[in-house]
């Protein structure tokens, strides 16, 4: 995160110097502003942006998922039991040996909330730890005094978001391996065994000897990768690279998201996904308090998908304009009927929250349904390509074996 060094005056004139870590200006602004300060001067120091980190390359400065729901769940039973915010802040970071960089956060939280900041916004200088969602039910929590309760709310969710991960990344490894063996198997046919083969078939039938198309394509393609492996290597390099940057880009993001939405085998788990994550999160938001139009604004963050993001954002627009959010779901074709349906139920009974989690209970359990239906289509796709392979390349040697022996009949 960048950091920033800062001048400013207090509320008796006075001076202050000092840093502080923050996404952009405007945050830096945001926090001097709340603690009372007026800024003169803000820098982003860049030779934080040019010191190289190692922690941070191999990434020992990244809270686990695991590690942030059961200190979630500590902190809310400490509260929950009476103890003060601080103290159960202090005994958990003396008590987090397992985590580093965890504990340095907690004593970062301490000290701003010594200091006089609420728990909310301590916790909102570390937002690759702690999300937007996470934030805003805090802030809600210490609002309406159930801080205990939204803890518990929040451990939840983090379980059911981090169950879901883990059930697509398992879904998926299967047939990541399968195409990574596909892949080396077909390198390793053409660099080892083809040009082995060819050479055979030109003693057999002599360098003029007439071979099928497809066994000259195969040999064609076995010299290319040999003759030319730097190349390959160079443009499958540049290619990667070239996609991990436009896809981290607005467009690009924007761009992956939408031919995921529209890919035929994929396409009914994303939305699946993206309509849980939604409704498990605005629940929880509605449920904690949050106003209807920032639970619209967070929730648009943590869906995980560009082009649900841009929906909801101009959901809240649409709600701002007056209109119920069930009418405006309606007509929104990334939404499932049922979703509009259940949140026009919930808007007439007062009880929104209660029943869009019935929402994400469904989809989550048609997720894992869904992922269970695909796995079980891939593995024999891929062993269908995967012999494909073989038998291209057996083909492509039997058939000129095959006439160079009718010849010598």
């Amino acid at each position: 995160m960048p950091k920033f060094s800062y001048v400013s005056i207090n509320s008796k004139g006075e001076p202050i110097n000092g840093s502080i870590e923050q996404p952009d200006r405007n945050s830096v602004i945001k926090n001097l502003l709340k603690q009372g300060l007026r800024p003169i001067s803000i820098k982003e120091d860049k030779r934080a942006l040019i010191a190289i980190d190692l922690n941070n390359l191999f990434s020992v400065n990244k809270v686990k998922p695991d590690q942030l729901v059961m200190f979630t769940r500590q902190l809310s039973a400490m509260v929950g039991a009476g103890v003060p915010l601080l103290r159960a802040l202090s005994a958990l970071a003396d008590h987090v040996s397992d985590s580093p960089a965890l504990k340095k956060i907690l004593k970062g939280v301490i000290a701003d909330v010594e200091g006089g900041s609420s728990l909310g916004d301590a916790l909102a200088k570390s937002p690759n730890t702690f999300n937007d969602v996470y934030v805003n039910m805090v802030r809600a929590g210490e609002s309406a005094g159930i801080l205990d309760e939204i803890l518990k709310r929040i451990a939840l969710q983090q379980e059911k978001n981090m169950t879901m991960r883990k059930k697509i990344k398992s879904a998926m490894a299967y047939p990541m391996v399968l195409l990574t063996i596909t892949v080396l198997a077909f390198f390793g046919l053409m660099i080892f065994i083809v040009p082995q083969i060819g050479k055979i078939l030109t003693d057999l039938g002599g360098p003029d000897a007439e071979l099928p198309a497809i066994t000259l394509a195969m040999l064609g393609i076995s010299n290319f990768i040999i003759s030319f492996w730097y190349l390959l290597v160079i443009g499958l390099a540049g290619l990667i690279y070239g996609s991990s940057v436009y896809f981290k880009t607005a467009g690009g993001k924007y761009r992956l998201h939408s031919f995921f939405l529209k890919a035929p085998i994929i396409k009914k788990i994303m939305i699946k996904v993206a309509v849980a994550r939604f409704a498990r999160t605005f629940s929880a938001l509605i449920e904690a308090g949050v106003a209807v139009l920032e639970a619209l604004a967070v929730t648009s963050r943590a869906v995980g998908n560009v082009v649900y993001e841009k929906a909801l954002m101009k959901a809240e627009e649409e709600v701002k304009n007056g209109k119920s959010l069930s009418s405006v779901i309606e007509n929104d074709p990334l939404f499932p009927p049922i979703v509009s349906q259940m949140l026009a139920v919930g808007e007439e009974t007062g009880q929104t929250d209660k029943i869009i989690v019935k929402v994400a209970e469904f989809y989550e359990e048609e997720v894992d349904a869904a992922i269970d239906g695909i796995s079980s289509i891939i593995e024999p796709v891929m062993i269908v390509i995967m012999g494909s392979m073989v038998g291209l390349i057996a083909a492509s040697v039997m058939l000129p074996i095959a006439s160079l022996s009718q010849n010598i009949k």
